[in-house]
């Protein structure tokens, strides 16, 4: 019977890799011109997954009742949104690169099923329960990515790319691995509940050794300071999909383990690591504001601002409370929405031949000759900025909201100084395309495919975003009510409906 129900549990993973096993067949047998169906297919079984995904969140499922094999897997609430997040990104990424591959002459049947299989380790890290599926999920995850960093082979930039990505990558793991190894040795135990009963006393030297080597590991995967050196390389190397995946997929699953890793392994050390986490987020969000300002490349310069943002969001891991859990999750979905719209836009910058344009300076005037790739393209731009009224600015707002409950008041005033700084790239954007003398460069036309995704998440985005609080703020909540335990579904809403009376330990001050 247990193995029954950790079988149901682990359905989304099961669907990604049949599906993938198959497809993998299939696009050895029909070679590349099966590319289309096989995108197609990856996309239908990354819909199944969600649609298993999808329950436990709408139920809130939480304890004892989501665990399968023994406490490795967890198939809760906070699992299902971040897989929610996960899935819907990779399909989008499908959606929209045939028609980047397509010019270059470089699709092929592997590229979704990559996508697909780097889904699942996705999937897997945000359902871990013990140190080993941990593992097991982000080097899945990651060896899928090192092949798309580098999938355009005649691209010197996408293979240099990918050797760096690799590299580097390897380097974090063993970080990561020596951490997992020291916090084994002083617990006796890898899974999360274990290491956490272990560590509720005085936390041993070797202990903390152990946590700050596993939280530096994680680190690296969300792209947070000191260890964001990969990022811009890599996003501007990258072909362009495959950087709309590495800011979507693996970075929502890399925060959210962080975050089950934070709270549940080491929960009863919260004192130990939010000196490193509040550390690295104002470093994040330091050098991602300042690293931007000088950058002539437009794709580089949303490696920094995704920098910038993973500050903002470990903000609300430092609260280490319901609240900035639930935060930080109503924070990555308009992250996603942003970035996917912002990526999406640049893939429909490209010149009368079909190359793709990336350079700052060949958008000036861009809002005279195509207005609304402008107009969506400076949404993203405010939003990520977090100016009001886009909903970019309630992301932010959120988290700051959650640090002053817990009275990280300083944090808080730091991050929104910090901000305005950041704004000021972001505007430099807008001011190219609204203010200089047309350059005229841009003059490429998108399909389809890419005006529909981006007419959605400028849509998102936008002030009509806030209509959606409510409902994703009891997402946030159930999910968060899920990490911290079912105490927490008595604290309230963070994203309460703006305007409301009632006033929440979670709602607006």
């Amino acid at each position: 019977m247990d193995l029954q129900r950790s079988l149901w549990l682990i359905a989304p993973e099961e669907t990604l890799s049949l599906a993938g096993l198959i497809l993998l067949l299939v696009a050895a047998w029909a070679g590349d011109k099966s590319a289309r169906l096989v995108s197609i297919l990856c996309i239908a079984a990354l819909a199944g997954a969600a649609a298993f995904a999808a329950p436990a969140l709408w139920q809130g499922a939480a304890g004892a009742g989501t665990e399968a094999f023994g406490g490795q897997y967890r198939g809760d609430a906070f699992a299902g949104f971040a897989k929610l997040l996960i899935y819907g990104s990779a399909a989008v990424v499908l959606v929209v690169a045939p028609a980047f591959f397509d010019r270059v002459r470089a699709m092929r049947a592997e590229f979704p099923l990559l996508i697909l299989f780097a889904a699942l380790g996705a999937g897997l890290m945000v359902s871990a329960g013990d140190l080993l599926t941990l593992y097991i999920g982000l080097e899945l995850n990651s060896l899928s990515s090192y092949v798309l960093a580098a999938f355009l082979r005649s691209d010197e930039r996408s293979a240099e790319a990918g050797l760096k990505y690799f590299v580097l990558g390897a380097l974090a793991s063993g970080i990561l691995l020596f951490g997992m190894s020291l916090v084994y040795g002083f617990t006796g135990t890898t899974t999360f509940v274990g290491v956490r009963a272990a560590l509720s006393g005085e936390l041993a030297t070797g202990a903390l050794f152990g946590v700050i080597f596993v939280l530096s590991g994680l680190a690296f995967k969300i792209a947070a300071a000191p260890f964001h050196m990969w990022t811009p390389d890599v996003y501007e190397g990258a072909p362009t999909p495959v950087t709309t995946f590495f800011a979507t997929a693996p970075k929502v699953a890399a925060m959210a383990l962080t975050m089950r890793v934070a709270v549940e392994a080491f929960g009863g050390q919260v004192d130990a690591w939010r000196q490193i986490v509040i550390f690295a987020a104002l470093l994040s969000i330091v050098i991602g504001a300042l690293g931007a300002i000088g950058q002539a490349n437009i794709k580089r310069l949303m490696a920094y601002s995704s920098i910038n943002n993973v500050g903002f969001i470990l903000i609300g891991l430092a609260a280490a409370t319901p609240q900035g859990s639930s935060a930080m999750l109503v924070y990555l979905a308009i992250y996603v929405a942003m970035t996917i719209a912002g990526f999406v836009a640049i893939l429909l910058l490209r010149d009368a031949d079909g190359a793709p344009v990336e350079a700052i300076a060949d958008l000036s005037g861009l809002s005279k000759t195509r207005p609304w790739l402008a107009l969506a393209l400076a949404a993203v731009m405010f939003s990520l900025a977090g100016i009001p009224p886009l909903f970019g600015f309630w992301a932010k707002f959120l988290v700051f909201q959650a640090a002053v409950a817990a009275d990280l008041i300083v944090l808080a005033a730091i991050g929104i100084a910090a901000s305005v700084i950041g704004a000021f790239y972001y505007i430099k954007i807008v001011k190219v395309m609204y203010f200089d003398e047309a350059a005229d460069v841009v003059k490429g036309r998108g399909d389809w495919a890419h005006g529909v995704v981006l007419a959605l998440a400028t849509l998102f985005i936008s002030p009509l975003g806030y209509l959606l609080t409510p409902w994703l703020g009891a997402l946030a909540d159930s999910a968060a009510a899920a990490l911290f335990g079912d105490g927490a579904k008595a604290t309230g809403r963070a994203c309460a409906t703006l305007g409301s009376p009632v006033r929440t330990r979670w709602g607006p001050r």
